[in-house]
C-alpha cells in the first residue's frame, strides 16, 4: 500500500499522507514517496495549486524516532548530516512555485507539524491540534520548526509555544494566526480555495508566492525591487488589461 497518494483533480494536486494505523507518523519509507510526490508536483507544469492532508484521525504524529533517527551515539556532525536529509524530504514544499494549502483535520504534532508549517496556507477543523511538542520530550525543534512558527506567530509566542511543548487547539491556533481559517471540514475548504488559486494567471500567482517570501526574510528595498518588476510584468497580462476595459466603461 502507498504511504502517500498523490492525486489529480483538474489543476489542483492533492498529497496524502496514507499510513492511517499509525497516525501517518513519519518514517524513511513515508518520507522518501513524500520527497518523491512533491517532486513529481513540482516537475508538472499543469499543477496550480496543492493541498497536503492526512488519511485517517491525524494528519501526522510526527516521527518513528527510532527509525528518523538511528543510532544516537553518533558524532554530532554526523547526526546534524542526517537530520538535514530528513528535514530536506519535507522542506521541498517551501520551494514550490504554487500556493500550497495544509488541510489539518486532527493532530499535527512534531514533524507532522512542520509539513503543516511549510505550506503557504493552513486550514484548521474542530479536531485540529497544532503540537510544537519538542521540549516536553527532551528534544530541540527541527526541521525549520522554529523559523516558520516565528513567522507566523511572532517570537514572543513561539518562544512561548516551544517552552510549553503542548497542544494548541484549533481556536487557539486561528486567534494566534498559526491556521489561516477554520472549517468543519478542512479538506473540503482547502479544496475550494486551491481551485480559487488555481484558477489565477499562474505567473502572477508565482510572482505573489515569491514575493511575500522575499518580503518575509528582506528588507522593503529588496521587497521593492521584486515588487517593481513583478507588478511591471503584470500589467501586460490579459486579466488586467480586461479589467482595464471595463473600468473605461469598454465592453
Amino acid at each position: 500500500m502507498p504511504l502517500v497518494l498523490l492525486e489529480s483533480d483538474g489543476d489542483v494536486r492533492t498529497i496524502r499522507l496514507n499510513a492511517p494505523d499509525r497516525r501517518n507518523a513519519l518514517d524513511w519509507p513515508l518520507l522518501d514517496e513524500l520527497a518523491a510526490a512533491i517532486e513529481a508536483v513540482r516537475s508538472d507544469e499543469s499543477a496550480r495549486a496543492l493541498v497536503v492532508m492526512g488519511n485517517g484521525s491525524a494528519f501526522c504524529a510526527g516521527a518513528n524516532l527510532d527509525n528518523l533517527f538511528g543510532d544516537l551515539d553518533r558524532p554530532v556532525d554526523e547526526l546534524r548530516e542526517h537530520l538535514m536529509r530528513v528535514y530536506a524530504s519535507f522542506l521541498g514544499l517551501r520551494e514550490l512555485t504554487i500556493p500550497t494549502i495544509a488541510a489539518v483535520h486532527g493532530p499535527a504534532v512534531g514533524a507532522g507539524l512542520n509539513i503543516a508549517l511549510a505550506c503557504d496556507v493552513i486550514i484548521a477543523g474542530p479536531r485540529a491540534g497544532f503540537g510544537p511538542t519538542f521540549a516536553e520530550i527532551g528534544l530541540h525543534p527541527g526541521g525549520g520548526c522554529s523559523w516558520m512558527l516565528a513567522q507566523r506567530i511572532g517570537a514572543s509566542n513561539t518562544v512561548a509555544a516551544l517552552l510549553a511543548g503542548t497542544i494548541i487547539g484549533a481556536q487557539e491556533a486561528h486567534r494566534l494566526h498559526l491556521a489561516n481559517q477554520l472549517a468543519d471540514d478542512p479538506a473540503e475548504a482547502a479544496l475550494a480555495v486551491a481551485r480559487t488559486y488555481a484558477g489565477r494567471d499562474p505567473a502572477l500567482t508565482a510572482d505573489i508566492v515569491r514575493s511575500v517570501r522575499i518580503a518575509s526574510t528582506s528588507d522593503l528595498d529588496a521587497s521593492l525591487d521584486f515588487e517593481s518588476l513583478a507588478q511591471a510584468r503584470s500589467l501586460g497580462s490579459k486579466e488586467f488589461r480586461a479589467f482595464m476595459t471595463r473600468f473605461r466603461g469598454g465592453s
